[in-house]
């Protein structure tokens, strides 16, 4: 295990996967049976309006019914800080209810957002991932090797959870930190068709569940922090970005 990994929480590694509505009906009994620990769920995203995946509840509930940690993701279209946190609103409200013991995701990886530049991406995905801390979520960026390197400001990759997509290779020569893997397309028993294949080397769980986030109960018995609808404000670099007031409904 390289020293980029050597964290606070470290721990033995584990195997997981990472699916969507693309991966159809899965059979998560037997993917438990398989040897999987954890799962990222797609929630839902913006490349196509906004939307909630198709089978992220049922992917939800297999991974609960079989004692299979489950995180999630949301794939973004932002192209500027304020549609980020705009997203970053709509996955709140689809997380709502719900508990997961992996981090949650923030997956930006379009051409029109990659073209942007270094210093704007980087805002983009500030403005994102603070919104969803500040909602109580434990929150981090899966990002390619080649895209981190290049297009991603140093404080982001060292401050958040990083699930690191860099494939068909024996180990990752990326230099910075990084809690998940995603390192090859494969198979996996109960799933129809192609997954990808993830290696975690973080102890997400205890941490949250010890932090009281991503609706778990405080440790104190408070109510865990969610969305408050009425004001939402949100800065980034100590700038305030964004005042939004109202009601979220269908992803409005």
């Amino acid at each position: 295990m390289s020293k980029q990994m050597m964290m606070k929480g470290m721990m033995a590694m584990t195997k997981g996967i990472d699916v969507s509505h693309w991966q159809g009906n899965i059979d998560w009994r037997t993917v438990k049976a398989s040897g999987i620990d954890f799962a990222i769920i797609k929630a839902g995203g913006a490349d196509d309006g906004y939307y909630k995946d198709s089978k992220f509840e049922s992917n939800y509930k297999g991974c609960k019914d079989n004692g299979i940690k489950v995180g999630a993701y949301y794939f973004s279209n932002a192209t500027t800080t304020d549609e980020a946190v705009v997203e970053a609103m709509r996955f709140t409200e689809l997380l709502k209810g719900k508990q997961f013991d992996m981090p949650v995701y923030f997956d930006i990886e379009g051409k029109n957002q990659l073209s942007l530049g270094k210093e704007r991406i980087s805002s983009i995905i500030r403005a994102f991932l603070e919104t969803m801390k500040n909602n109580g979520y434990f929150v981090g960026l899966y990002h390619s090797k080649s895209s981190l390197e290049t297009n991603v400001a140093e404080d982001i990759r060292t401050r958040y959870a990083i699930w690191l997509a860099h494939w068909k290779i024996e180990k990752s020569s990326y230099k910075g930190q990084y809690g998940l893997w995603q390192y090859k397309v494969g198979k996996c028993n109960g799933i129809n068709g192609d997954v990808d294949l993830d290696y975690c080397y973080i102890d997400y769980h205890t941490a949250i569940i010890n932090k009281g986030l991503n609706g778990y109960p405080k440790p104190d018995g408070e109510t865990p922090t969610t969305l408050e609808p009425k004001t939402v404000e949100v800065y980034v670099d100590d700038k305030l970005i964004i005042k939004v007031k109202g009601e979220i409904e269908n992803g409005n």
